[in-house]
């Protein structure tokens, strides 16, 4: 008989690890609600130097053509000098294009391009057809309020903007 319930206690163990293993989110898609996560990404260099200033954004929020403009303009970079050495550069500007929405690596990416005519190289994330539509029930004034500060600052309105979480049930806009 203790045989036995050990038995059901070590099956009822399994059977919840491998439902729980199962059910829960891989790769790129974490804390995923409307399908509005990013690939879990890593790169020393991207995550140093981008976020030093703001967060590290995420490269399937632009294509391509979208990164080479921006990393080829470090030196007026939004009103700041953001140069960076050759090499560091060429190495953030690779990683930005392997994982570019454009590279068809991630979902959102794939969402981001789906709204982007071919030609599109939006220079601001805020730019793209993709974000103006995710962000149309947000008000303009909210943009400006000393909270948020711009339509650029994620991580005002998404908590987990730096895990790459971007879902609507984690929003929560700052008075």
């Amino acid at each position: 008989m203790n045989y036995l319930l050990r038995g059901i206690g070590v099956l009822a163990a399994v059977g919840t690890i491998s439902l729980l293993a199962f059910s829960l989110p891989s790769g790129e898609a974490h804390g995923d609600g409307g399908g509005d996560a990013l690939p879990r990404l890593t790169h020393k260099a991207w995550q140093q130097e981008c976020a030093s200033c703001h967060i590290a954004y995420a490269p399937a929020f632009l294509p391509k053509a979208s990164w080479r403009r921006v990393m080829g303009g470090l030196g007026q970079h939004f009103g700041e000098d953001a140069s960076l050495d050759p090499a560091t550069q060429a190495d953030i500007l690779r990683f930005l294009e392997i994982n570019a929405a454009d590279a068809g690596n991630s979902r959102i990416g794939r969402k981001v391009m789906q709204r982007m005519d071919a030609q599109d190289a939006p220079l601001r994330i805020t730019e793209s057809r993709w974000f103006v539509r995710k962000h149309d029930e947000v008000p303009r004034a909210t943009w400006s309020r000393k909270s948020v500060g711009s339509a650029a600052n994620c991580a005002a309105c998404h908590r987990q903007a730096e895990q790459g979480v971007f879902d609507d049930d984690s929003v929560s806009i700052p008075k």
